[in-house]
């Protein structure tokens, strides 16, 4: 797709792609939602957010998907981002789970399988962390570390900020309780019940951090429900039918 590049992905599954923000038309982009658009104070927030669901549209037309106009994007409690299908589309295929983030003028999507919770982010090598906002990310051990090695600060930020998105939680979960060992080029860290692998690498000038994990069985929602329910009720009774039968009487 043009603007559109694909990243080498350092986790199996998980596809990435990237282009440059751009302006785009609210009209030209389908998983963009106009009342959520209409929140946005800067100019360069609505184009940040726009290129990233711009992107997201290019990336699944990629992976063969091709009704955009079938699926939204849902925010959770947490306004943690999932794909859907609008209702009454009445589709049951599995969807990709994704995440998206943008920095210093770029949009990255990440698209995993369905039974994964996936989070992305990336910041430029050149940029820093200030030191008096390290006790803001880190405490006791890891603080410490970090103290010692602030070169790794934005590294280390990014693999936070992956798994507040893999968590499915953002800043609703504090980074400082978030423990990533130091040093590392990948971890995998436990929160709660949940267990995630992290992987940080670097490409095109930037920190990349990549985090993801198994996903929770969802609950269904209404219209799967219905189709479940009326799958038994012809499986149980064959002649069973949906409509109406309509006899003519010709004599």
């Amino acid at each position: 797709m043009e603007g559109m590049t694909e990243l080498n992905s350092p986790a199996p599954g998980v596809r990435l792609f990237t282009c440059p923000v751009h302006v785009h038309a609210l009209a030209d982009v389908p998983l963009a939602n106009a009342d959520e658009v209409a929140t946005f104070a800067t100019d360069k927030r609505r184009n940040e957010h726009l290129s990233g669901r711009w992107l997201l549209g290019q990336a699944l037309t990629a992976l063969g998907e091709r009704d955009l106009s079938a699926l939204e994007v849902r925010r959770s409690e947490q306004r943690a981002p999932s794909l859907a299908f609008i209702q009454g589309a009445w589709r049951r295929t599995p969807l990709p789970s994704m995440s998206i983030a943008h920095s210093d003028g770029w949009a990255v999507v990440a698209l995993g399988p369905a039974d994964m919770c996936i989070g992305i982010d990336l910041e430029p090598l050149e940029r820093a962390l200030a030191h008096n906002a390290f006790d803001l990310i880190a405490k006791g051990v890891e603080l410490e570390q970090l103290r010692l090695h602030p070169e790794r600060a934005m590294r280390l930020w990014t693999g936070k900020e992956a798994v507040q998105k893999a968590m499915g939680m953002g800043m609703h979960l504090n980074p400082r309780d978030i423990e990533i060992p130091i040093g590392r080029g990948s971890s995998e860290i436990s929160i709660g019940k949940s267990n995630i692998q992290l992987e940080y690498w670097i490409d095109m000038g930037y920190q990349f951090s990549l985090a993801y994990r198994s996903k929770p069985i969802p609950e269904p929602t209404p219209e799967e429900v219905l189709l479940d329910q009326t799958k038994a009720a012809m499986n149980a009774n064959p002649e069973w039918g949906v409509g109406c039968n309509t006899q003519r009487n010709t004599r």
